[in-house]
């Protein structure tokens, strides 16, 4: 396992790709004054442009939804990519070797290039397979299920040779290594074929590049029981961050402002067979926080949009629809919510997938199902009340404490009321009754989430707002360490500006990690802010501090701006400090206690003596 990519390589990536050049390939930038280049917003869906690329600093940064970062933050969200995977992709792009700190992947030559050339390589010698004599079984299994060969062939399927070494005998021929093959999840150690006498779908990004393989079992003797097994989480391939399908869906989906998630790949072909081309599934895991990021990304293109999640009609779907509906209300929460799509379910009534569906009643069926979707919060409401005998009064009770607990979990506040309506129509209450229980739901205790390791902001409070007279000269302050540090270049660092000196908990959360950041910045470091940024783990705080990094300053900067503001900041925790000592001293009496007295009257003294000085700078003395 290759260790940590070396700090000043990850510094020359960030200095080689320009982030203006980066962000172009993406979105449509123009010039916009003072250094700025502003476009559409790649991550959610805008009219007037509000997101601005800084070139000097090397940063972006959208005033809409908050987004921000370098070169590597925006290939990691508009590729989908951990932060190794995107400084490798750069450095690929650009040019730069990367050294790492232990066994070294790039020193034996294992690029991601590589080892996409390696996944693309197998999916040709896959599909291969499928039309050859030993891929009859793979065949007769597809043609069962509905799919011709020129599905097969649209889809890219193909048939993993039962021999145990056949793909790693192929590319070996090709020039590739074992260790890449293994790298890319190929080979298991030992040499032996990962995928053996399976049918094999390729799990391509939204790039067309293959990332790795889903397969199905076919044969009864297969060694293997799982009836599906996938890819290993390899540098390329990581389950949660990939959905099969998107290579063909992302266009459509940001045609329509529609997803439709289902459960399997033979389902993903069947639905766009039928025409619903936004199908798409997850690999091997549930559908979760990043696919629904990626979908959001792909949706607001063209609006808030909508995603249609399927489920089989059994207990096993029913508890995956609530936990979907759970899973999708956490990701609402304001002020950054991470979906804003209207979201449904396609349930058919007789609990066929809409593969089988398509099988038994045609393609007409499939599109029938998905345009009777109905509001997901409306299907798992209906859901907890089927269980219940309604009957009986103390089962209409039942059902509706436990779906009031389900409607207080709603972010939208506007839809509470109707909500309420619907859940009182299900189990025959009064509506008075049902906010009651809902009210009494709200009031029960919750299990506490887990506080961040940074902690900076107190339960209930709000990010600061950029018009807050009262905190300006904090936000100035900010803004000027992080885009011109070199005006604090002084005895002390940031001219001994302390925590203190910074009320809002947001601010002086992002001092904090100035101050505790492992050298000084200076005009030279390109990249001060962003990798400044990279040592924030809360999300609010990131964005906070790349809204300082590129939001314009209020005048010219000049060399005497850094010691000028840090004084502002100093003379109004001073005035604090001054204040609060006389009147402890006017509450001391100075025969009983002299001492006690003469002590504070002579730190009241040199604070007065400082005061003065700060005045001074203030004034330009």
């Amino acid at each position: 396992m290759a260790g940590f990519i070396e700090a000043e390589d990850i510094e020359q990536v960030r200095t080689r790709a320009r982030i203006d050049d980066v962000v172009s390939a993406y979105v449509t930038l123009k010039p916009s004054g003072a250094g700025t280049m502003k476009g559409l917003c790649p991550f959610h869906d805008e009219k007037t442009p509000s997101f601005q690329v800084t070139p000097a600093r090397g940063l972006y940064y959208c005033f809409g939804c908050g987004r921000g970062g370098d070169t590597v933050s925006f290939v990691q969200e508009i590729n989908n990519l951990s932060f190794r995977e995107a400084v490798e992709f750069l450095a690929d792009k650009y040019g730069v070797t990367l050294r790492y700190t232990e066994d070294s992947k790039r020193e034996q030559g294992i690029s991601r290039t590589r080892l996409l050339e390696a996944t693309a390589a197998a999916a040709a010698y896959f599909e291969k397979c499928l039309l050859s004599s030993a891929g009859t079984p793979g065949r007769d299994f597809l043609k069962g299920r509905g799919f011709d060969r020129d599905a097969a062939t649209h889809f890219g399927v193909g048939f993993a040779p039962r021999g145990g070494r056949d793909l790693a005998g192929h590319l070996t021929g090709l020039g590739f290594r074992d260790d890449e093959l293994r790298e890319a999840g190929l080979v298991r150690q030992g040499g032996w074929d990962y995928f053996q006498g399976r049918v094999v779908w390729p799990i391509r990004d939204t790039q067309q590049s293959v990332l790795g393989f889903g397969a199905r079992r076919i044969f009864d003797d297969d060694r293997l029981p799982a009836k599906y097994i996938n890819t290993p989480e390899t540098s390329l391939y990581k389950k949660s961050h990939v959905l099969y399908g998107l290579d063909l869906a992302r266009t459509p989906i940001g045609a329509s402002a529609h997803a439709v998630i289902v459960e399997g790949y033979t389902d993903v072909m069947a639905c766009h067979l039928a025409g619903v081309t936004t199908a798409v599934a997850s690999c091997g895991t549930a559908f979760g926080e990043d696919h629904a990021r990626l979908i959001q990304r792909l949706l607001s293109a063209g609006s808030a949009g909508q995603i249609t999640f399927t489920f089989d009609g059994d207990q096993a779907g029913q508890a995956a629809a609530v936990k979907a509906f759970r899973m999708v209300q956490g990701l609402m929460k304001e002020p950054n919510p991470v979906i804003t799509a209207s979201t449904y379910a396609a349930i058919e009534s007789t609990g066929l997938d809409p593969c089988d569906l398509r099988m038994q009643r045609g393609d007409q069926a499939v599109r029938d199902l998905i345009a009777s979707r109905v509001p997901l919060y409306q299907y798992v409401m209906r859901t907890i009340v089927a269980k219940y005998t309604l009957d009986h009064a103390d089962a209409r009770l039942g059902a509706a404490r436990e779906a009031a607990a389900l409607v207080t979990s709603i972010t939208d506040q506007s839809q509470v009321d109707n909500y309420i309506q619907e859940l009182s129509f299900l189990v025959g209450m009064d509506p008075a009754t049902v906010r009651r229980e809902v009210r009494a739901a709200k009031s029960r205790p919750r299990t506490p989430e887990p506080p961040s390791d940074e902690a900076p902001l107190l339960p209930g409070t709000s990010l600061p707002s950029p018009n807050d007279r009262t905190l300006v000269a904090e936000r100035d302050t900010l803004k000027l360490i992080l885009q011109a540090p070199e005006t604090f270049t002084g005895d002390e660092p940031w001219f001994g500006l302390t925590e203190r000196d910074f009320t809002h908990p947001a601010y002086r959360a992002v001092f904090r990690a100035i101050l505790a950041f492992p050298e000084h910045a200076s005009e030279e470091t390109v990249a001060w802010p962003g990798s400044l940024v990279a040592t924030l783990t809360h999300e609010d705080l990131r964005s906070l501090a790349m809204q300082l990094a590129v939001e314009p300053p209020m005048t010219e900067v000049t060399a005497r701006h850094g010691q000028e503001y840090a004084a502002r900041l100093q003379l109004s925790t001073l005035n604090k400090d001054l204040a609060e000592l006389k009147s402890t001293m006017q509450r001391t009496n100075p025969v009983t206690h002299e001492d006690e007295y003469q002590v504070m009257f002579a730190s009241m003294i040199e604070l007065e003596v400082r005061r003065k000085e700060l005045m001074r700078l203030l004034s330009g003395e």
